[in-house]
């Protein structure tokens, strides 16, 4: 081969050919990505509570919200690592890749994984101070809604990309059907 077709230039043409996915489908996919994690999370809650012996949610209430955040973060980055998408991505043809192209490394998914943590809570604590600021208590039923606060920073990305790919260095990018293959034989960094 020439060394036109060297890494350098590869990615290019899989970034037009790959546009980053409608935020409808990305939300459809988060929503299935919704009810797979009621069993990951359902797991490692009973997992936690056989090994502390714990009778109630309340006890070891903050050692169980480190124990829940590891067990999604680890559900996440190996499903990332392993071919670029999670069950509901792969139904939904999207993929996670990095500017280039390429497979994340594993600090990119980490940081990825961290950074997406930070507009839902930011969004979580807005609810909470407007609770406490309107004496309302029912206001904290938009809690639901903080998870959905990853959207807003892809209505100010000029590709559509979450603040936290932006941020990270990574991007969803619509994978076809059939194209996981290619991206397990690429090598790993």
């Amino acid at each position: 081969m020439t060394q036109s077709s060297s890494s350098t230039a590869a990615p290019l043409p899989s970034m037009t050919a790959n546009p980053t996915p409608a935020r409808l489908r990305r939300f459809a996919c988060m929503m299935y990505e919704a009810v797979l994690l009621f069993g990951v999370v359902f797991l490692a809650g009973y997992l936690f509570d056989t090994l502390t012996q714990s009778r109630s949610g309340l006890m070891y209430r903050h050692g169980r919200q480190a124990w829940l955040f590891l067990a999604l973060g680890a559900y996440f980055i190996t499903c990332w690592r392993r071919n670029g998408q999670t069950l509901p991505m792969k139904t939904w043809n999207i993929r996670l890749v990095d500017r280039a192209g390429q497979p994340p490394t594993m600090a990119r998914l980490a940081l990825r994984y961290l950074l997406a943590w930070v507009l839902p809570l930011l969004a979580a604590g807005l609810i909470l101070g407007a609770t406490v600021w309107s004496g309302r208590p029912t206001m904290q039923l938009l809690i639901v809604a903080a998870p959905f606060a990853i959207f807003v920073g892809s209505w100010f990305d000029g590709d559509g990309q979450f603040l936290h790919d932006r941020l990270a260095g990574t991007r969803l990018v619509n994978a076809p059907a059939g194209a996981t293959k290619s991206i397990k034989a690429a090598p790993s960094m």
